[in-house]
């Protein structure tokens, strides 16, 4: 087997340079995909063991005693109930597919006995019936107790526009952006930090808006990525490994 010559080690060097830089770039952006990926599947785990714990429970009053929702804020998705009546004049529309229909989740203030406001999230209406002048059976006025889970606020995603107040078209959970644009101060400071889905029963007059929209077979495939990104990052250590060996061995 020849002796390498420096010069030629050099060369075989500097050749391994761009793989190198690819590989020390690549790696800790593969390991950090599956470090947040594990992090995310925590997330999940706790979320999930939330629901599981919350679904069969009786509702829990939001308000009595005074105050309650706030050791309930915390507690995603977990049934609730409070007392009061709809402002359907302000009622905003966040868009949403059921079953493949496209149309509008309409949240409606609802002003509580307690005299707080919170959002409840009436339901899926098909396009044709955004509109609440288009479905006025389904309009429930007066003092009603309403049932349902609680949400905390949206997150917004990368590619999810800004909401489109003069069209009443929202496009996440939107919390801070629909008290805003409630008309007075006064309502403003008494809006809830969260939201309410409302149940399924007893359904609206009219159908529509159909409750219980709330999605609970929640996915979990955190760990198969989590693994995916670490087996990517043995991946490319192996093969940057095999590419460097085959460089640098002396040739027969």
């Amino acid at each position: 087997m020849a002796t390498p010559q420096p010069d030629d080690v050099k060369t075989r060097l500097r050749s391994l340079i761009p793989a190198t830089l690819m590989t020390v770039l690549a790696l800790p952006l593969l390991i950090g995909l599956g470090i947040w990926q594990v992090e995310r599947l925590a997330w999940k785990e706790a979320l999930i063991a939330s629901i599981s714990e919350g679904v069969g429970k009786e509702p829990a009053p939001l308000e009595h005693p005074a105050g309650a929702w706030k050791s309930l804020s915390g507690k995603e998705y977990w049934p609730v109930s409070v007392t009061g009546h709809f402002r359907h004049q302000d009622e905003r529309h966040l868009f949403a597919t059921d079953g493949g229909d496209f149309g509008w989740h309409v949240y409606t203030p609802f002003e509580t006995e307690g005299g707080n406001i919170v959002f409840v999230n009436r339901g899926f209406v098909p396009d044709a019936l955004k509109s609440s002048s288009s479905r006025s059976a389904g309009q429930i006025e007066g003092q009603v107790t309403v049932r349902g889970l609680l949400r905390k606020p949206g997150v917004r995603g990368w590619f999810e526009p800004d909401p489109d107040q003069t069209r009443n078209m929202w496009y996440w959970r939107d919390l801070t952006g629909m008290t805003a644009s409630l008309g007075s101060e006064q309502d403003r400071a008494r809006v809830l930090p969260l939201f309410i889905d409302a149940a399924a029963a007893p359904a609206n007059p009219g159908a529509w808006p159909k409750g219980g929209v709330t999605r609970l077979d929640i996915p979990n495939r955190h760990l198969e990525y989590a693994l995916t990104w670490f087996g990517l990052a043995v991946t490319l250590v192996a093969v940057f490994a095999a590419f460097a060996w085959t460089r640098l061995r002396a040739p027969r």
